[in-house]
């Protein structure tokens, strides 16, 4: 279970003295607890933790994001520390072929033929690569085939 894992590499990272990665896992085991307590005690599951993990992957992301724009280096160096022990917890990802494949899929089944079919294509892509594909990468893929039929939209 992925959460046995977490706390695992936890103590190993306090063992170490690895002071980033305990840090980093301190926040995400906190960030579960909380969300087992959102919940009445219900204790969440590998695919809630990794829907949870994506979640602060995206914050760290955008605060990388916000810091670099700011001028703020040391500040965004940590936060990208903090995602590569993050990533760690994230299903394989699916390669880019194998995502193209799948988004052209979903373009052929629900019939999109211009950009206003986004949603469409989006909703039938997602569910199919949900923990394996960051959903900006899959919005960008599918954007690209999408103008692809219709030149110029």
């Amino acid at each position: 279970m992925l959460k046995e894992k977490i706390k695992t590499d936890l103590i190993t990272a306090m063992k170490e003295q690895r002071q980033w990665e305990l840090e980093t896992l301190r926040l995400l085991t906190a960030a579960i607890e909380r969300k087992e307590m959102e919940k009445a005690g219900t204790v969440l599951n590998d695919e809630q933790i990794v829907d949870l993990v994506f979640s602060e992957i995206k914050k760290r992301k955008e605060a990388i994001e916000f810091y670099v724009k700011g001028g703020r280096q040391e500040l965004a160096d940590k936060e990208q520390a903090e995602l590569s022990v993050l990533q760690r917890y994230l299903p394989e990802q699916i390669s880019d072929e194998a995502l193209k494949k799948i988004v052209a899929d979903a373009v052929k089944a629900t019939a999109a033929t211009t950009a206003k079919d986004f949603g469409k294509v989006m909703a039938a892509v997602m569910p199919k690569v949900k923990g394996q594909a960051d959903g900006q990468r899959v919005s960008a893929l599918v954007k690209e085939l999408l103008n692809k039929l219709v030149p110029g939209s």
